[in-house]
């Protein structure tokens, strides 16, 4: 069950990171009124935002849900702390 859900948050990492960059930016609209391509897109200038918004917000949850789960599944496989295997660094007083 672990593997699957590691597996799963990869692939969600990745495609998040795509989405993210296909994304246009705030001034796109300001372009595309001077010719620039940002309105012949295979969505429409309105509709890519929309879908590219949606999958953003969908694969985000998915990514914190995952984050989630592999954080509890963890705690709970190791009962032990991330300084357990250190030596101690306290050393006896010294006689003189």
């Amino acid at each position: 069950m672990l593997t699957l859900l590691v597996v799963v948050h990869v692939l969600v990492c990745l495609f998040l990171i795509g989405v993210v960059l296909l994304q246009q930016g705030k001034n796109a609209d300001a372009a595309a009124a001077f010719g620039g391509q940002g309105s012949q897109t295979a969505f429409g200038p309105r509709g890519a935002a929309n879908a590219l918004t949606r999958l953003t917000t969908w694969s985000a949850i998915i990514f914190m849900l995952t984050s989630i789960g592999l954080t509890i599944m963890l705690s709970r496989s190791s009962n032990h702390s991330v300084l357990g295997g250190t030596p101690s660094s306290q050393s006896s007083p010294a006689k003189k």
